[in-house]
């Protein structure tokens, strides 16, 4: 099967600021024939973070490690990556906000001064030895800034917000895909998909395979902005790019605390979603395109939203 990622620097669509940096950064990096300084991505889900971090180590020449928070357990599986690090190898930490706090402690001096304590022996015999690494470079992943110490997140050189991405970025995206999947598409197909995307580059292929399926099974030849809109009215996906647990999350927000405002863990167990699922899939989108308001005290609906579900607003703040 082929692979639709961007193989180098230059193919990455969108995020430009955040790609001109890094640019720089490898440009630099290789000049002095030195390690990357640490890198920390973070935003929500889909917008290119494991992407980058592939095309970084591509454009480095260098061997990338991949993990995840939650599979790094214990500081012995953080010492048996780290030491099988080759010089200058990246290694790629996805949901790292999730490492537990002993891992996270030991990985500060292996970032700071490449060097790795480990605790031998059992209590009065116990004693510290002190590993020296390769040089490397750390990527962290995070869809969950807030929950990433000060100590960890200070120790990055480089910290990247990734932006939801506009209906004309996706819709270059989905061209792009389209070719080497070999789908005939036109440019405003293509923007229709890139319109009910939700800022995310992984939804915009996933409704670009659905749509290619709606309209191969049709037998038409060719995807159109009609045979987009067919699609997606048949996917029940409108266009704002709303789907059923967001029309849900409206309606509750609505109906069940009359507009707002009300608290994230009220709203998750009136819908029966998990709490994670709406507040790093459903609310970054919503708050884009100005449906619902984050304050202090709460989640508050917007006139337009309120609009949307049918509601008349005139005397609404918001």
């Amino acid at each position: 099967m082929k692979s639709i990622r961007p193989q180098s620097i230059d193919e990455f669509i969108g995020q430009e600021k955040v790609v001109q940096s890094i640019k720089i950064a490898i440009q630099s990096s290789k000049s002095r024939n030195d390690h990357l300084d640490h890198i920390l991505f973070y935003g929500p889900p889909g917008l290119g973070k494991t992407t980058l971090a592939k095309i970084i180590a591509e454009e480095l020449k260098v061997n990338l490690k991949y993990a995840t928070g939650p599979s790094i357990e214990k500081v012995s599986d953080l010492a048996g990556i780290l030491i099988n690090l080759s010089v200058n190898d990246i290694l790629f930490i996805d949901e790292i906000h999730r490492l537990p706090k002993p891992v996270e402690e030991v990985l500060y001096s292996a970032m700071e001064d490449f060097k790795l304590p480990i605790v031998t022996g059992a209590k009065r015999s116990a004693h510290t030895i002190t590993l020296n690494l390769q040089p490397f470079t750390l990527i962290g992943a995070t869809t969950r800034f807030g929950l990433i110490s000060p100590p960890l997140r200070d120790r990055f050189g480089m910290v990247f917000h990734l932006e939801l991405y506009t209906p004309e970025e996706i819709m270059k995206i989905v061209l792009r895909d389209a070719r080497i999947l070999g789908v005939e598409i036109t440019e405003e197909g293509a923007y229709e998909i890139g319109k009910r995307a939700r800022g995310t580059p992984r939804i915009g292929i996933q409704l670009l395979k659905r749509v290619r399926d709606f309209s191969s099974v049709n037998g038409f030849d060719v995807i159109t902005k009609e045979v987009a809109l067919n699609a997606f009215k048949n996917l029940n996906i409108d266009d704002y790019g709303l789907n059923e647990i967001d029309r849900k999350y409206l309606k509750i927000l609505q109906s069940n605390f009359n507009g707002g405002p009300a608290g994230i863990e009220a709203i998750a167990t009136a819908m029966g979603e998990d709490r994670g699922t709406i507040e790093e899939i459903v609310e970054p989108y919503l708050i884009k395109i100005n449906f619902i308001i984050r304050t202090q005290k709460g989640r508050i609906i917007t006139s337009t939203a309120k609009e949307y579900l049918g509601f008349k607003s005139k005397d609404s703040l918001f």
